[in-house]
């Protein structure tokens, strides 16, 4: 019995070896355009890195980046995490122009922005999309004369 034992594990050894599948690698895709959404709040700093149709190629954040507490809200924060997620998207994706999109009101607006310039990515645009205020619907109640 114990000899049955050897034979079926000495007699396969190529094919199993043979039979096991290879991962396939995954092809990183070209993108030579895309956007850098940077939302600056007073606590943090997050930078995505995206192509033109939403897809994320990198993100990093102040957080990430090892700043912790009120450092995370700095302007000098702000420029690391977008140096970090613009070298990955240039290194992996062969980026090399941008629209920007910035968000918010906190600290690491402009930083974030001169950190793109700074990385040798062309800016095609700038864009301030941050929400604003318009007064908003009627409070409940509020129609007494």
């Amino acid at each position: 019995m114990s000899e049955e034992i050897k034979d079926k594990s000495v007699s396969n050894p190529e094919e199993t070896s043979v039979t096991k599948s290879k991962k396939n690698k995954k092809m990183k895709r070209i993108v030579n355009a895309g956007a850098v959404h940077i939302q600056a709040t007073f606590n943090n700093t997050i930078i995505s890195v995206t192509d033109k149709n939403g897809g994320v190629l990198s993100a990093s954040s102040a957080g990430a980046n090892g700043f912790r507490g009120s450092k995370k809200g700095t302007a000098f924060a702000a420029g690391v995490a977008a140096e970090k997620a613009l070298t990955i998207a240039k290194k992996n994706h062969a980026l090399n122009s941008v629209d920007v999109y910035v968000s918010g009101i906190g600290l690491g607006r402009d930083a974030a922005v001169r950190a793109v310039s700074a990385a040798g990515i062309k800016i095609d645009s700038i864009t301030d999309v941050t929400p604003i205020a318009h007064g908003g619907v009627r409070p409940k109640g509020e129609r007494k004369p």
